[in-house]
Order: structure tokens, then C-alpha cells, then sequence
């Protein structure tokens, strides 16, 4: 790093302080560094509240009071079974808006994300259903046209030197050429490919072009959709669930003896982590949080967890003459998909770099950080993301049908964001949030659907809450510009 970065990163200046990654959200103390107990973390805690950094916290509430509302309305909402649906019916949101989260911390705004997550998931559904070959399935003209755009995409990637990226559409270009994608898996590493792609496309036209990403999301959200038809053809849909490796995603469940092993190793993994830096930050006589808050965090997120792990491995047929028990497979993978992009972004100089650009753009482009390539990279994440997403999708619908993506997935995954406490002005926002978010979105149809209620009042519900979070984003931000 060069000394002009740690200037940037590390400087009490006014365009550094702009520029650093903003204070943790309010409802986790991690940036409470010069508290010695619980107590003072959480009078700090209050302080950065009052001071309008309220984060995560109005969202958590909100899930609380949904909760509440839902389970008093109807107590089938806290039932096994409901329990399951519920967390089933908000990963796909999880991971749209966990992706969503990178464009929106540098002020940017994606509106492709769920037609992009279509083209993904169609992708993968033609190649399994064709074995492998995409030609057969789409014709020569379009199979050559899909594979100049991949070229494209891989040279953008080479010219701004975004290895990963051009390792993984590499590699996209590799299975689709060898029918390699007839395989699941190797397929649905295709879907992701596409939307590595799709994202490369978008921030090159974005971050090298200069076109707004307002502009430039729209028109591909449209344009998207007319891909997803002339890629389904005269068929409704393209179906999945033939497939067991995709459909068992959203449908299947580990074993309880599974599910109870990975809980046990995530939780120790997490504990020995957390507390063995709080501990090591103590003995070089570093700041940092309170030992005893550590630990108390760490039992209250094994309790929590734990209590999750118990109701989903009960048996919560229907029938009594059949079992369904187990965590269901997408939310291990909801959890390591979290896990890395929290690691990536509090951990990682790249992290410290998509704040400081999102904080104060000019700051970090005299601090020597290659603003137009965090700005291309953050798209490329966001439309990988909609690929995943669009796996999850097609796992959980059984199939691609023409309409996939093109309703409210993509305001859903930038309300998602928002509900869960990421500025819509750059800068601020935690990937917790998108987790957190998407609970929110996909509680409201959950409750309103057992209630008996039509789409007319989720629709009207959701973008109550999604004006809420921005009417709050919009005052704590101000409130925070006014306390300095």
C-alpha cells in the first residue's frame, strides 16, 4: 500500500475521513474500540445512534414487530413448516441483495439484477436439457453471437487485469465449447460465468464509458428480458426439477446428524476466531472490543443459531405417515456466501478500497486507488451474484419460466439492501444488511399469504418499509453531517 493510500485510510482529515469505510452500524459494536466493558460499549452504542448512525438497527425492529404482528394475526407463522417456507422463500432475496450491496456502497445502482438472473438460470436450463449443447438449443446465429459476448467480456477483464473474473468466464467459455455443461454442476458454474459476464459488460459501460448506471441497468433490464424469451422460445418455461443436484437446492434437506455437524463447526470456527483476535489484540495492548462483549456476542449468535438448527431438524411433514426434517441445502449456502463477502470487505485492502471510493471518490483516486476498477469490479460481483441467484430460483420454482426475473426481484434486491441499513448515497452499508433485508421482504407475502391477503397489500406494505428505511437513511445522514 502506498503512503498516499494510508493517508487516505488512516488520516483524521476531513476528505480521509470521508473516504474511510463509515462507523460499523449501531446495532453491532464492533467499532466501539475504546470501550473496556460492556457497559461503555453500550453507552458508545447510544452516542452513535444519537449521532445518526443507527444501521441495521430500524430493520431489526422491523423484523421484530413483523414477527409479532404475523405470528398474533396467524400462529401457524412461527410453525415448523412455516418456519422453513419462510427461510427458503428469502434466500434468493439474501443473495440478490448481498450483491446488490457492492454497487449501492459506491453510490451506484443496478436494475438488471433480476432479468440478469433469468438469462443466468435460462442458460443452465437449456444446457441440462440439452446436454450440453447450447448450439442445438439456440441456434447458430445466437450460439455464436453468446460466445462473442463472453470473448467481449474476457477482454474487458484482461484489459483492467480482473484475473478472477477472467479465470471464471475462462472457464464458462470452456464448458459451454466442450459440452461440459451438461453436468449440473459444471452448469450452474456456466449460470454464474454468464452473470460474471453480464456484469464485466455493465461496469465497463458504466466505469469506462461513463454512461450512468441508471441508464445502463434499465436498458438491460429490458433488453433482458427480450433475451429470456428468444432463449426459451415457443415454450412457457424450461424445467429443472428433473434434475436433483438443482432441484434439491431449495427442495432438500441435509441430514439431522449433518446438520447438527456443520452448526457445531461454524459455531467453534466463529467463537475461536472472534475471540482468539480479541484476545491477541489484547495482549500487544491494541484497542479493540471488550473480551467479555466478544463472548457474549458469540453465545447469543450459538443460542440463536443453535434454536434455528432444532426446529428446522424436527419433523414438520404434513402427513404423519411421512418425514421431512433437515436444514434445508440453500441456507449453508446463503451462510458461506455471507461469510465471504463479509471476510472481503472488512478484511481486505479490496474492501477498504470500495468504502473509500464510495465515501469520497475524488480522496481515493488521489490516494492512488484505481477508482474506474472498483467501479467495474462491484457490477461484475453484483450480476455473479444474479446468477447464483437465478440457480436458487430455478431450483425453487422447479424451472425458467419466460417472465423469470422481470417482475420485482430486482426493487426487491435494492429494497432488500435498504431495509436492512445500506445508504442509497455510497459509503455506508454491511452485507448483513441484505440478510437482514431480505427476512423483511419475504416475511410480508409469508404472514399476508397465511392471512388470506392478495398481492395488493404486500405490494403496498413492502413499499412502505422501503420508503421508511429511505426516509431514515436520508435523516441519520443528516444527522450525522450536522454532529460533525
Amino acid at each position: 500500500m502506498t503512503d498516499s493510500e494510508k493517508d487516505l485510510l488512516t488520516s483524521g482529515s476531513t476528505n480521509a475521513t470521508a473516504a474511510t469505510p463509515p462507523t460499523v452500524a449501531a446495532s453491532d459494536f464492533a467499532n466501539d474500540v475504546g470501550a473496556k466493558n460492556i457497559g461503555e460499549a453500550f453507552r458508545n452504542y447510544q452516542q452513535k445512534v444519537r449521532g445518526g448512525d443507527v444501521g441495521a438497527l430500524p430493520a431489526v425492529v422491523g423484523v421484530l414487530v413483523l414477527v409479532a404482528i404475523f405470528y398474533t394475526a396467524n400462529n401457524l407463522f412461527l410453525s415448523k413448516a412455516n418456519f422453513a417456507n419462510f427461510l427458503t422463500q428469502a434466500a434468493p432475496y439474501a443473495i440478490l441483495a448481498m450483491g446488490t450491496i457492492f454497487v449501492l456502497l459506491l453510490g451506484e445502482i443496478d436494475l438488471s439484477i433480476g432479468t440478469a438472473s433469468g438469462v443466468a438460470a435460462v442458460t443452465m436450463a437449456l444446457a441440462l436439457n440439452h446436454k450440453g449443447d447450447l448450439n442445438a438449443a439456440l441456434g447458430t446465429t445466437t450460439y455464436v453471437v453468446f460466445l462473442a459476448f463472453f470473448v467481449l467480456a474476457a477482454g474487458i477483464a484482461t484489459f483492467y487485469r480482473l484475473w478472477i473474473p477472467l479465470a471464471i468466464i475462462l472457464a464458462g467459455i470452456i464448458c459451454i465449447v466442450t459440452k461440459l455443461d451438461q453436468y449440473q454442476l459444471l452448469a450452474m458454474f456456466v449460470a454464474i460465468a454468464v452473470g460474471v459476464s453480464i456484469g464485466t459488460t455493465i461496469g465497463f459501460l458504466v466505469a469506462h464509458i461513463g454512461i450512468p448506471s441508471f441508464i445502463v441497468t434499465l436498458a438491460l433490464f429490458l433488453a433482458f428480458q427480450g433475451v429470456l424469451l428468444k432463449f426459451i422460445g415457443a415454450s412457457n418455461a424450461i424445467p429443472t426439477r428433473q434434475f436433483n443436484l438443482v432441484n434439491n437446492i431449495e427442495n432438500g434437506n441435509m441430514t439431522i446428524g449433518l446438520s447438527w455437524t456443520l452448526w457445531a463447526i461454524s459455531m467453534a470456527l466463529y467463537a475461536a476466531f472472534t475471540i482468539g483476535r480479541s484476545v491477541s489484540k489484547r495482549r500487544a495492548k491494541l484497542t479493540g472490543e471488550p473480551l467479555d462483549l466478544v463472548i457474549l456476542r458469540a453465545v447469543l449468535i450459538t443460542v440463536t443459531t443453535g434454536l434455528a438448527v432444532y426446529v428446522l431438524n424436527q419433523n414438520r411433514a404434513r402427513s404423519v405417515f411421512a418425514t421431512l426434517e433437515g436444514v434445508p441445502w440453500v441456507i449453508p449456502i446463503v451462510a458461506v456466501v455471507f461469510v465471504l463477502w463479509t471476510l472481503v470487505t472488512t478484511k481486505t485492502r479490496y474492501g477498504r478500497y470500495i468504502y473509500a471510493t464510495g465515501g469520497n471518490t475524488e480522496a481515493a483516486r488521489r490516494a492512488g486507488i484505481d477508482v474506474r476498477r472498483i467501479r467495474l469490479s462491484v457490477f461484475i460481483i453484483a450480476s455473479g451474484m444474479a446468477g447464483l441467484a437465478g440457480i436458487i430460483g430455478a431450483s425453487k420454482q422447479g424451472g425458467v419460466p419466460s417472465d423469470f426475473g422481470a417482475h420485482t426481484d430486482q426493487l426487491y434486491a435494492v429494497g432488500a439492501a435498504v431495509i436492512g441499513g445500506t445508504s442509497l448515497f455510497g459509503g455506508r452499508g454491511k452485507i448483513r444488511d441484505g440478510i437482514i433485508g431480505a427476512l423483511v421482504i419475504a416475511m410480508i407475502p409469508n404472514g399476508l399469504g397465511l392471512k388470506g391477503l392478495g398481492p395488493e397489500y404486500e405490494y403496498m406494505i413492502t413499499g412502505g418499509f422501503l420508503l421508511l428505511a429511505a426516509s431514515v437513511d436520508a435523516l441519520s445522514r443528516r444527522r450525522a453531517t450536522a454532529a460533525r
